[in-house]
């Protein structure tokens, strides 16, 4: 059974009230963030750094500026449309999503300045901190477990993709680069930077196509993405949105592109606010105990998805 997100109290209102009280309740204090319903955030990532602080000296700061680079140059509209024809195809591999899971022990996000534990680690961080918070929401908490599997794409049955076309902030291709990406300057060496057809505010779009008709940057939040959509999950479309653009900091966190969303995607807009908070300030040294709480995602798993997955 699909659950709506009009099932949320007063949703009249809220993701309204939930931005409102976050403001109101966000405190910085000089070791930790509080979050809505009470998770304390550490005010600084496993390297001793503020959040997403991309200029910090640290044993990671060049190995990130380079993968963004590498990213900036070879994100282009050609390149996303033949990652998006051949993975979205879903015929690599038959897994469920535990089995997805686990894979995920081995890697770790190159692109990450705020953490270097694998990745399991920040999908129970994520999914744990907002089932505290959000207890009644239980596709939320899903939807952290698994919003950062199509990083799957890095193992060798899936091609083992560099990290550049996997992971990292993503952005619209097929109109301007905005300015408020992160390492901005090395979208100068994209082919599309100086392409007229390409590099306007609208560029292929038009005023409010909606994101769902908007060319992503490929990697792992689009491909679970399609993974999710086409094994037919009965996840909301809040969940959905999330899992996609998730890794869209521009938009989120600076509002750029927001002239391409339509009335859908500013609703979901509001979920994912929420969840950002989430994903960013979960990461932490702090060590979840899987066995624990594997038998409550794996319910969550078998009331949202088939058992075997096509991916």
């Amino acid at each position: 059974m699909t659950i709506h997100i009009d099932h949320h109290p007063d949703q009249n209102h809220a993701g309204d009230e939930i931005v409102e009280k976050n403001q109101g309740n966000v405190k910085e204090q000089e070791t930790e963030h509080v979050l809505d319903g009470g998770f304390v955030a550490p005010h600084t990532n496993s390297f001793g750094h503020t959040f997403r602080d991309y200029d910090a000296e640290s044993g990671r700061r060049r190995s990130v500026e380079d993968f963004y680079r590498t990213n900036h140059i070879g994100q282009t509209v050609d390149f996303v449309k033949r990652m998006r024809e051949a993975y979205g195809k879903l015929n690599r591999t038959e897994m469920s999503i535990w089995e997805c899971c686990e894979l995920l022990n081995e890697f770790i996000d190159e692109s990450d300045p705020d953490l270097d534990e694998p990745q399991i680690e920040h999908l129970l961080q994520t999914a744990e901190a907002i089932r505290k918070d959000y207890p009644d929401e239980d596709w939320l908490h899903l939807t952290g477990l698994i919003h950062d599997l199509g990083k799957v794409l890095l193992h060798p049955s899936f091609g083992e993709l560099p990290q550049w076309a996997v992971v990292g902030d993503t952005y619209p291709v097929g109109c301007a680069f905005d300015e408020s990406i992160v390492h901005h300057k090395y979208f100068k060496e994209n082919p599309d930077y100086d392409n007229p057809s390409y590099n306007t505010k609208y560029g292929i779009y038009t005023e409010g196509c909606g994101l769902d008709n908007v060319f992503m940057s490929w990697g792992h939040d689009d491909y679970m993405y399609l993974v999710a959509k086409e094994n037919e999950t009965t996840l909301p479309s809040a969940s959905l949105f999330i899992i996609r653009y998730h890794s869209f900091y521009a938009l989120h966190k600076s509002e750029a592109y927001k002239h391409l969303m339509n009335n859908e995607d500013r609703e979901n807009m509001k979920w994912l606010k929420v969840f950002n908070k989430y994903d960013l300030y979960s990461k932490s040294k702090f060590r979840i105990n899987v066995e624990e709480v594997k038998p409550y995602y794996l319910s969550l798993i078998n009331k949202y998805f088939p058992g075997k997955l096509k991916w």
